[in-house]
């Protein structure tokens, strides 16, 4: 069962920036989970919301703000918000990195500078899961480009997430730790999907998904997983 750090490492130091993400790769992780919006100026930074407000000292949209403008805010611990760039620097392709298309039209931006570090350095496509609530992103990744994993993202069940999986001819579908039951893994595992748990935090569950054979967790606490 692979451990993926939710945000970073969430847990422990504030989601989405550079210090979370370091801090997971401290501990002995397969992956960090991120989410990407495009800002104003066109560039995708790494941040959960659709707005400033509950992470930041900012407030209003991401969308609203430039590049120049969003480095301007701060977390309540000091840090700013990165940019995918950033974050695929840091990162440097010791380990898979969960790309979630927050927001809007975000997947051909996504790719167009993922593929240029596959291109220029020692990233991989096997590198790389593309996941999405939004399904139509998904179908924008798979038509820009075969050669890339996306994940399912499903807030419901993994049976009523299937359907789509199968038209993507998606890697993986991705339930929440609350909806899950074991006939589910086994269902989506027939079916050759992988199963990306989130967010699995307490050490019960987690060691009842590891007997349940589900491959993957992701977790705001990299460290105690």
């Amino acid at each position: 069962m692979k451990i993926f750090g939710h945000r970073g490492a969430a847990g422990l130091v504030a989601e989405n920036t550079l210090a979370s993400i370091a801090e997971a790769l401290i501990h002995p992780i397969d992956g960090i989970e991120i989410d990407v919006h495009c800002c104003k100026s066109g560039e995708l930074v790494v941040i959960h919301d659709e707005t400033l407000d509950r992470t930041t000292d900012g407030h209003g949209k991401v969308t609203d703000y430039t590049l120049q403008e969003l480095k301007q805010f701060k977390t309540v611990e000091g840090f700013f918000i990165p940019t995918l760039d950033e974050v695929l620097r840091l990162v440097d392709a010791r380990c898979t990195l969960n790309i979630e298309l927050k927001g809007k039209d975000t997947a051909l931006p996504t790719l167009k500078i993922v593929e240029e570090y596959i291109e220029k350095t020692d990233w991989d496509y096997d590198h790389f899961i593309i996941s999405s609530f939004d399904h139509s992103q998904l179908f924008d990744v798979k038509n820009s480009s075969s050669k890339f994993k996306v994940g399912v993202l499903t807030e419901e069940n993994i049976t009523k997430a299937l359907p789509v999986a199968k038209k993507l001819k998606a890697f993986s579908i991705h339930p929440p730790i609350l909806t899950l039951t074991k006939d589910e893994v086994i269902l989506a595992q027939e079916y050759g999907y992988k199963v990306y748990v989130w967010t699995v935090n307490k050490e019960m569950m987690i060691r009842k998904l590891k007997k349940w054979n589900v491959d993957a967790i992701i977790t705001d606490f990299p460290n105690f997983a």
